[in-house]
């Protein structure tokens, strides 16, 4: 059964950092694209970042791009989401998802399986 599992948020300062992991199973993780979506409470979930299968292209929402970074470990089928310089405006629920296509806008792309997992929650203090 397709299962994500995220884990890693937690309440910091502004510009502190953290480090999201997932860790995927019931599918070809190796093989298939990678994508971090978020969420506020009474806002739509939006993709944020994502990488292809070999780890060899990743994108970037805008609002994230260069203080964020998303890397995966296929031998362990895991992703991970290294946030740096938080901003108060970084906090929401974060998933991880598989999509059909990593694209260079983030925010356009769609989970690949119709499934989530709990999500983690990250909280910025200002």
């Amino acid at each position: 059964q397709v299962q994500v599992a995220e884990s890693g948020g937690d309440l910091v300062q502004a510009g502190g950092s953290l480090r999201l992991t997932c860790t995927a199973s019931g599918f070809a993780f190796d093989r298939s694209d990678m994508g971090w979506f978020r969420q506020v409470p009474g806002k739509p979930r939006e993709g944020i970042s994502c990488l292809n299968s070999y780890g060899a292209r990743e994108y970037y929402d805008e609002s994230v791009r260069v203080r964020f970074t998303i890397s995966r470990d296929n031998a362990k089928n895991t992703l991970y989401l290294q946030m740096n310089r938080l901003k108060p405006e970084d906090t929401a629920m974060y998933y991880c998802a598989a999509v059909s296509l990593c694209l260079s806008s983030p925010g356009e792309m769609r989970p690949k399986f119709d499934r989530w997992g709990q999500g983690t929650q990250v909280t910025v203090s200002s």
